[in-house]
């Protein structure tokens, strides 16, 4: 995939740079081409700038605004999950390294309910 997308992108640049020449026949109907008309004046076309009022570039910023706001977010809640993530794993790893002392026998201690140290033995 990632291949033909380079060998696209590397045949089709050249159109992309290619010069392309507008021309009007005897009959007044328009034509477009690769190569110039013998004969033919060159004119420069230069881009059009459109000049934008106030209210449009407010509303522009605004709009970016709210997106960097929102990959903010985005990143943050990327963050967060990461670090649960890394908290699970770590309980995870925890838990099993009680059941693997567990299923060994022996003495254990736990907290009851009124915060006093209850004993349990276990036998393999």
């Amino acid at each position: 995939m990632r291949i033909a997308l380079l060998i696209a992108s590397v045949l089709l640049t050249p159109l992309a740079t290619a010069d392309i020449y507008r021309w009007v026949d005897p009959g007044g109907n328009v034509h477009f081409s690769a190569k110039p008309q013998p004969g033919a004046e060159q004119v420069e076309v230069r881009p059009q700038v459109v000049d934008r009022d106030d209210a449009t570039r407010e509303r522009e910023a605004r709009t970016e605004r709210f997106f960097e706001a929102r990959r903010e977010e985005q990143e943050a809640a990327r963050v967060a999950a990461s670090a649960r993530q890394g908290q699970r794993e770590q309980e995870c790893q925890q838990l099993r390294d009680r059941l693997s002392r567990l299923s060994h026998g022996g003495r254990y201690f736990s907290a009851d309910a009124k915060g006093g140290r209850s004993t349990t033995v276990m036998k393999k």
